[in-house]
């Protein structure tokens, strides 16, 4: 097929928008926690980058988007990016756009699971972590969704990763608290935001680059690229109200909270996103914002110190918005049915996907903590957690 000029350059830059959300969840995680691990956090979020670079390119894509070997996960075809063309094969674009497209799903995804380990993880053993998730938990629930493996076999539809990215980071995160433990003096005293500033413009890049993950999804420039770009602005907009409106019946309404009421919106709506209307990115934005704020309250309430609350609102708001996906999905936008259509199997499809992607995830993820903790440690020392990661792991100051 010839190259088709418009639509590789709208991949690149929607590559280019989900690069930055990388960052951007740095900057935002890096707003919430305490000053003296600010670079900490921020930090993590570059080294993130650069370690999934450089696996993704050796053997990541390969086993997420090779040839399918039993359903489960890609042969390694694309070994060291052997084959993988830039010039334009049976698509009107270059594989290897694809690839790098790709490359920053994963690389947000991990980004995303730090929230369960901020402000106390050892950095030799994050690194030695995050290398093996990203081959053995992402990868595998990549191939199953988008790579031809069995979820996507049996009728599982993910415009943009409820269940690759979205589930599975936050699900993730939930294992990795509950193996690496709480903050010392996590519910005894004040662990506050040091700069919300710097998370609300956190929150604004994340909401800027979903743009380019959901309406980059459609992998063409039609009207499924539209609709998947005004849901997810959509949902934005819907979630940030009913999670500043909620949390104002309850109190006050925070400036934190809208924008995590945002990111939720888009969180759910982001398997969705090409196949249901406007309408109903509302509602599915809406219902996200009070849903990840109860999930919020819950987390707090059982003194779980999944610090920045990946789980709350990436982890169930993945889950209802695969879910969703299988209710409200519409023929006329996109050709594919959902339960209200008379789909049944949409819904059910949807469900064991998203039930697959939490089980995986989490085990794979607690396992994989579990024998790290046991071989290197997962935790600084008391006393680098006491004076701060930004001196003791990077030996600068904010």
């Amino acid at each position: 097929m010839a190259l088709d000029t418009g639509v590789t350059t709208w991949l690149m830059v929607s590559a280019l928008l989900v690069m930055l959300m990388t960052p951007g969840v740095g900057f935002f995680y890096g707003g919430l926690v305490r000053k003296k691990n600010f670079i900490s956090m921020i930090a993590l979020s570059f080294l993130v980058l650069a370690l999934t670079s450089i696996q993704w390119i050796l053997v990541g894509y390969s086993l997420a988007f090779g040839s399918d070997i039993g359903g489960v996960i890609g042969s390694l075809q694309y070994l060291g990016l052997s084959g993988v063309s830039a010039s334009a094969g049976t698509a009107a674009y270059p594989p290897l756009v694809y690839m790098v497209f790709q490359l920053f799903f994963a690389s947000v995804t991990l980004t995303i699971v730090t929230s369960a380990v901020a402000e106390r993880v050892k950095l030799t053993s994050f690194i030695v972590f995050a290398l093996i998730w990203l081959t053995v938990v992402y990868c595998p629930l990549a191939h199953w969704a988008w790579g031809g493996g069995w979820a996507q076999q049996m009728g599982l539809i993910d415009f943009a990763g409820g269940t690759v990215v979205e589930i599975c980071s936050g699900f993730a995160a939930l294992a990795l608290a509950l193996v690496i433990g709480k903050r010392a003096g996590f519910g005894e005293y004040s662990m506050e935001p040091h700069n919300i500033p710097i998370a609300l413009l956190g929150a604004a890049l994340l909401w800027f680059g979903w743009f380019g993950f959901n309406a980059g999804s459609a992998l063409a420039v039609n009207g499924s690229t539209v609709t998947a770009f005004v849901n997810t602005n959509t949902a934005a907009a819907a979630g940030a109200l009913a999670w500043m409106f909620t949390s104002w019946y309850l109190g006050k309404p925070s400036s934190l909270g809208m924008v995590s009421g945002a990111i939720a919106g888009m969180v759910a709506i982001t398997p969705a996103a090409g196949f249901v209307t406007p309408m109903v990115a509302i509602l599915i934005g809406a219902v996200a914002g009070v849903l990840c704020f109860g999930m919020m309250l819950l987390r707090i309430s059982k003194q779980l110190d999944e610090s920045l609350d990946a789980w709350a609102i990436h982890g169930m708001g993945g889950v209802w918005g695969t879910l969703a996906t299988g209710l409200f999905a519409a023929a006329a936008v996109a050709g594919f049915s959902g339960f209200f259509e008379g789909n049944t199997h949409q819904l059910v499809a949807n469900t064991v996907g998203a039930i697959a992607a939490v089980i995986y995830a989490f085990v794979m993820t607690y396992l994989l903590a579990v024998i790290i903790d046991r071989i290197m440690g997962l935790r600084v020392t008391p006393d680098e957690e006491y004076v701060g990661l930004d001196i003791c792991h990077h030996g600068e100051r904010a």
